[in-house]
């Protein structure tokens, strides 16, 4: 009886030991499900348990335990949502397919609709749809006849064949050059002078080469070629300066949200009136907005197509390239960030190449800013993006690879994401950033402003005591930098006023220089008298295209200091490396950029219609506007006088017209001209 009696305690024993487990089981289980975090080892638990063993334990407790009923009916209650569970994750895939099919298809019907009722409207949209196939249907190209595509190019690598190759690319590219030229300059022969001043300035520049025979030609003719051709898609071609004057309308529309932060937190009247409440808010805006593209991955990707492109093509490498190309988006001292793990084992040629993409390139937040100033925006973008290739070429002319790169048969450098672990925290830490930078703008304009007043000032002083009146800076930088600026294409009356605006940009700051230019549009823009007591008040339109482009880059004597200081905290033990080729890059990069103005002299043309001054003045006008100038001194120069009591004459296009009298009263109210007196 008493071994009986043990028996069933220990039975007893044994059915609670189990009871409190599987307690435990259900507990932790409901435990899981209350807070929605995945245990993979409970599910292996619950499925590695046979059904007939589950059930006898259920009876065996259910027997010990006297009717305790409560955790069975929880885990009974609780195997739907774990078969749920399980059931989407199994069919996970599925359902993101189902998922993703519905949202294209209502896109597509939304996208649609848009075109439909308005397609001018839509346009932006369409744009950017069709940029997102074309990455969509490149990737698929690409992974479906990727290989095929590598196997029928091997045979292109015979030496002989790519020899071959070579030389007839380049002459049926020197011929085409030579009968574009000989056709397109017949009727204006003035873009015959910026291609001297092509010529000039690669002349320069190889005599100031560090190893003249080992100069690549491969990568100085392709990078000059690839500047040029973008030149005539952009400039020339009618679709390219459509792209790119819409692209520029777009970024002006898009930075013109920054007023509604900034009225905010500074008010109406400041935003509107005062220069550092209009453009220093810009620069926070972009710089947030590059930041959300950074983290989301969008920059990186763009980079490193470009960069794939320029390194296939001009036989450069992959981290000297991918610096370069990533110029185009940030700025001198951000860019080198991109191969920081490299930096250390770059040669001096790389090096040297990745300091004057920094030096001939703008950043875009800086970009904004200078859109703010009135500065034309599709000149800017497309000045930017030609400044990439002809950086690395003139690079190494000036500074050719003598040493053997670790880097010359890497396929490419991967660019990690942002850091940040959401959008929110990308866009702040993006503003958070730009403060520094727009504080440094500031500070850069204010002091050297002052700084260049009082160098004028003192100049002034000393040329007073040689009866010489009015010497400034300008006025130097006008007589020593005008003739490089004649070679630019510049006719000759504007070149002392482009001379001073590039002798700024080089000896003081790019953003005074455009500045400068931006008071000489206003004043084009305003109707006011081109000379004005024989000093001339604005320049030309071409003259403003190509001062546009030569102003385009950081190459000035301040960044140095930028550059030496960003790259020395990376790279601390190539502090003497990094000082050897510092001048001989800033020097190539301000060169890259006077090429890029003189490829712009080459390729500009008016464009437009020009304005129908007859039927223009023919309209009641009070208001002085650039066409307004433009008629007026067309009339004037079609009016003779016909003695002191006799009325004028009118020859051309208003000869016969009753209202050219009225026409020449209107412009004598708001032009001299000898004809009024």
């Amino acid at each position: 009886m008493f071994g009986f009696k043990t028996k069933i305690s220990t039975y007893q024993q044994l059915g609670e030991q189990e009871m409190e487990k599987t307690n435990g089981k259900e507990a932790f289980a409901l435990t899981t499900v209350e807070t929605g975090i995945e245990n993979p080892g409970l599910e292996l638990t619950e499925e590695g348990i046979s059904p007939e063993r589950s059930k006898r334990t259920e009876e065996r407790g259910h027997s010990l335990r006297g009717g305790l009923e409560p955790p069975t009916q929880l885990r009974r209650t609780l195997q739907p949502f774990t078969r749920a569970r399980s059931f989407c994750k199994t069919h996970a895939g599925l359902f993101k397919k189902i998922l993703l099919s519905l949202l294209c298809l209502a896109y597509t019907a939304y996208f649609l609709a848009a075109c439909i009722l308005d397609f001018h409207r839509a346009l932006a949209l369409f744009v950017l749809t069709c940029l997102v196939l074309l990455v969509l249907v490149h990737r698929f190209l690409k992974r479906l006849f990727g290989e095929k595509l590598t196997r029928c190019l091997k045979p292109l690598e015979n030496s002989s064949l790519k020899f071959w190759m070579k030389w007839v690319l380049a002459g049926v590219s020197l011929i085409g050059l030579i009968l574009w030229l000989a056709l397109d300059t017949a009727q204006r022969p003035e873009q015959l002078i910026s291609f001297a001043g092509i010529c000039m300035f690669i002349i320069i520049l190889f005599a100031c080469s560090k190893h003249h025979s080992a100069v690549s030609w491969r990568a100085v003719l392709w990078g000059l070629g690839l500047q040029f051709v973008f030149g005539i898609l952009v400039i020339r071609t009618d679709p390219g300066f459509n792209a790119f004057q819409w692209l520029g309308e777009q970024v002006q529309i898009f930075l013109s949200y920054t007023v509604a932060g900034s009225s905010f937190v500074f008010g109406d009247v400041l935003v509107k009136d005062v220069f550092a409440f209009q453009a220093l808010p810009i620069i926070l805006f972009f710089g947030c907005v590059m930041s959300i593209l950074y983290y989301l991955g969008l920059v990186q990707w763009v980079v490193q197509k470009i960069a794939w492109f320029l390194q296939i093509t001009m036989g450069t490498t992959a981290t000297e390239t991918l610096a370069v190309a990533g110029n185009i988006f940030v700025g001198m001292t951000e860019a080198p960030l991109l191969i920081r793990p490299y930096l250390a084992d770059m040669t001096l040629s790389e090096i040297h190449a990745v300091m004057t993409g920094g030096f001939a390139t703008i950043s875009g937040t800086v970009l904004g800013a200078f859109i703010s100033f009135g500065i034309d925006a599709s000149s800017l973008i497309s000045a930017s993006v030609m400044a990439a290739p002809s950086a690395l070429a003139l690079s190494k002319l000036v500074y050719p690879e003598v040493e053997e790169s670790k880097f010359k048969n890497k396929e490419g450098v991967k660019l990690p994401r942002g850091k940040e672990k959401n959008v929110l925290e990308a866009a702040s830490n993006g503003a958070t950033d730009a403060v520094g930078l727009a504080t440094n703008v500031a500070a850069n304009l204010i002091a050297f402003l002052a700084v260049l007043a009082f160098i004028n000032a003192a100049l002034s002083w000393l040329g007073e005591m040689v009866d010489i009146q009015g010497l400034t800076f300008q006025v130097i930088c006008s007589y020593v930098l005008r003739p490089m600026v004649f070679m630019m294409g510049v006719e000759w009356a504007d070149c002392p006023m482009v001379a001073e605006m590039v002798g700024i940009k080089f000896f003081t700051n790019e953003f005074v220089a455009y500045q400068q230019l931006s008071q000489y549009k206003n004043k084009r823009l305003s109707g006011v008298e081109e000379w004005i007591e024989g000093k001339k008040q604005w320049i030309s339109v071409r003259a403003e295209i190509i001062t546009t482009f030569s102003l385009c880059g950081f190459a000035n004597l301040s960044s140095i200091g930028i550059t030496l200081g960003g790259l020395t905290s990376m790279v601390p033990h190539r502090k003497s490396d990094l000082s050897k080729v510092v001048v001989s890059a800033l020097f190539t990069g301000a060169c890259v950029s006077l090429i890029s103005a003189c490829v712009a002299g080459i390729l500009y043309v008016p464009r437009g219609a020009e304005t129908d001054c007859v039927s223009f003045l023919n309209t009641s006008f009070t208001n002085r506007t650039y066409e307004t100038y433009v008629c007026c001194r067309e009339l004037f120069q079609s009016t003779s006088l016909n003695g002191t009591y006799n009325p004028p004459s009118f020859s051309g296009p208003w000869e016969d017209k009753e209202f050219s009298p009225i026409a020449l009263y209107n412009c004598c109210h708001l032009y001299t001209s000898a004809v009024c007196v």
